[in-house]
């Protein structure tokens, strides 16, 4: 319970970071009179137009990302897993890049990483299915086979495109939330997502068994790893439509949490859910003021933060 409280209490001062810092320096006390609709027009655009809206996207965002990382793990049942491990974002950065390089204005480049993240969750379920139906081990290797052919195809339209549309094409992929378009439709998906995969945790604590033992003991193993594999791959896809590819959350996240103590799935899943919001909001908050008025990609602060945060929870366990 205390660590349940923490995690809320987390969450909430992060978004009060979020809001009262930036790379403009505005006072706590006209942020706060501008969430009543009072100060000047830049204040007011600050917070309503920049701020508010990143902060959803960013927090929803991050527990999209942390809840997949969470799913992922219980699915392959290795802590390395992280959301990315099956090609969604693969097939969401060719289809984002492919709308850039068409000139596509910003919306159109996330319906196209939604396009693009919904058609390599397809092609890997569809190529992981054998004459003995669908198989874990296989689903893995085509998620490597096709990350790795997605990759490829990543770089060829960096090569192809034109020097002035290569930033925007690199932005997108480290990570970016300054054009966030759709957050409400982030929250909706971050709370569908929460239930769905609450209501799969009695299961999930016995899957972790072993699945032969699952079966046993009543849990229909293929319909929950189908179940698995689609709740977490259509939470890493719309992250990945909103916030392009931000590594090392749906990593971190999740385990730190079970090194933490938090291993029921009860618990665990909504926990990452909140702290993995909590970790992207904080970071892209330090993007945006570390070397103000100029921004950082997210992505690459959340790799700079996961790299040494990964190796101490290695250290620890």
């Amino acid at each position: 319970m205390l660590r349940s409280i923490l995690i809320l209490v987390l969450a909430l001062s992060s978004l009060l970071v979020g809001l009262f810092f930036g790379s403009a320096d505005l006072p706590a006390g006209e942020v706060l009179w501008a969430l009543f609709g009072q100060g000047s027009d830049t204040t007011l655009a600050i917070v309503w137009q920049l701020r508010l809206p990143r902060i959803a996207a960013g927090f929803a965002c991050g527990g999209l990302l942390a809840l997949a990382g969470a799913l992922f793990q219980a699915l392959l049942r290795n802590p390395l897993a992280d959301p990315y491990i099956l090609g969604v974002s693969g097939g969401a950065a060719v289809g984002a890049l492919s709308a850039i390089l068409l000139g596509l204005v910003s919306l159109s480049v996330s319906l196209a990483a939604l396009l693009g993240a919904f058609a390599a969750i397809g092609l890997v379920f569809a190529l992981s299915r054998g004459a003995s139906g669908w198989d874990m081990h296989r689903l893995l290797l085509t998620g490597v086979v096709l990350s790795a052919g997605f990759g490829a195809l990543i770089s060829l339209l960096l090569t192809l495109a034109p020097l002035v549309e290569t930033r925007g094409m690199l932005f997108w992929l480290m990570g970016d939330l300054s054009q966030a378009q759709t957050p409400w439709l982030d929250w909706l998906v971050l709370l569908a997502a929460t239930l769905l995969a609450r209501g799969l945790a009695p299961s999930l604590d016995v899957f972790t068994l072993g699945a032969a033992k699952a079966q046993s003991l009543g849990v229909a193993v293929k319909p929950l790893q189908a179940m698995l594999y689609f709740v977490a791959s259509a939470a890493t896809a719309v992250a990945v439509m909103e916030c392009g590819t931000i590594g090392f959350v749906g990593l971190i996240v999740p385990h730190a949490l079970r090194l933490a103590g938090i291993v029921g799935h009860r618990r665990l899943l909504p926990l990452a859910a909140l702290a993995g919001g909590s970790f992207l909001v904080l970071a892209d908050t330090l993007a945006r003021s570390a070397i103000a008025p100029q921004q950082l990609p997210v992505g690459v602060l959340t790799a700079l933060l996961g790299v040494p945060v990964m190796l101490f929870l290695l250290r620890k366990a």
